[in-house]
């Protein structure tokens, strides 16, 4: 057995002032009830709050608190994340890593902002893999990462056990992002942490799901903090001989007969992409989508083509199709 201690902390999140003294209150009120506890993670942008016009340069007095909050209690810290403004003016979403001894181990800016609304916040790319001594190996990633299955496979092809993922959702999606939480823990046999905020930090329900998709705890609408102690063995266990027994999906996948030309962006396999339009803002009354603009075919080019087959009309609304 390889038991490892990881608490998240569902709290309350301003938009409007610093959250910094709270999280350092509630990490204090965590070890006094918990000294057991390893490891802590805090929810997506919990320091600052959402609004990026409060982006922080990359070292600042929040950062020093908290590697001398995580060196007073001799734990691995996930702070969430602050939107960090870099030298090239540009704004990330900014995740930090702080082992016990209240260093820095690595750094990880969000891949996929959550466009088109996060219009203002660069792109990472570089993915965030860590090694806690003894234990595992650990990635890191947020909030909307997990919407695409790549950012997983990649950790987990790297060998994470565990996946951190703070994420700030305030928004009615909340319940399709738990149902993803645990299909990325079954697909990708891993451990996943996902911890949500509160009022500006989001609706909460954050929750802690086990290498075969069991729900270890699901948090509610109050503040909550959640140590929950893992066993990386029975990750390691499920890798080599499937979830209770059955599928081992990564080594099929490390076996698989086919490579998938969707990642090639010449390929033209994902040309059907390209007629969804613009990645922007909705407005009001907006009806993109519900009509298909189709050119004047001739019945061969009619026969031959995927997105006309069948159609005589020059516009399909749906309102015609659903009469």
């Amino acid at each position: 057995m390889t038991p490892f201690a990881i608490a998240g902390v569902q709290m309350h999140v301003g938009a409007l002032h610093s959250n910094v003294e709270g999280m350092i209150q509630r990490l204090d009120i965590l070890m006094a009830r918990f000294p057991w506890t390893q490891m802590v993670l805090f929810s997506e942008l919990a320091p600052y709050g959402p609004l990026h016009r409060f982006a922080q340069p990359a070292q600042n007095e929040a950062i020093t608190r908290f590697c001398q909050a995580a060196h007073r209690h001799k734990v691995w810290l996930i702070p969430g994340s602050m939107f960090i403004k870099g030298e090239d003016g540009l704004v990330r979403n900014t995740s930090v890593v702080i082992n016990p001894q209240g260093e820095i181990v690595t750094r990880y800016n969000k891949m996929f902002p959550f466009r088109p609304y996060e219009v203002d916040v660069e792109a990472g790319t570089e993915f965030c893999v860590f090694d806690v001594p003894e234990v595992g190996r650990f990635g890191l990633s947020i909030c909307y990462d997990m919407w695409f299955p790549e950012t997983t496979r990649q950790l987990t092809s790297q060998g994470v056990e565990v996946l951190l993922h703070p994420v700030l959702t305030g928004t009615t999606d909340r319940d399709a992002e738990l149902a993803i939480a645990r299909a990325t823990a079954a697909q990708f046999q891993c451990y996943v942490f996902d911890v949500n905020g509160l009022g500006a930090g989001g609706v909460g329900k954050s929750c802690v799901v086990d290498p075969t998709s069991v729900v270890l705890h699901q948090s509610a609408g109050q503040e909550d903090m959640f140590p929950i102690e893992i066993d990386l063995d029975v990750v390691r266990r499920q890798r080599e001989t499937g979830m209770k027994g059955l599928g081992q999906v990564l080594k099929s996948f490390r076996d698989r007969s086919t490579d998938f030309p969707v990642y090639d962006r010449d390929s033209g396999t994902d040309a059907y992409l390209t007629t969804l339009g613009p990645l922007e803002m909705q407005h009001q009354g907006t009806r993109a989508g519900l009509h298909v603009e189709v050119p004047n075919l001739t019945a061969e080019q009619s026969d031959n083509t995927p997105f006309s087959k069948g159609l005589e009309t020059q516009e399909i609304t749906k309102e015609s199709s659903t009469g």
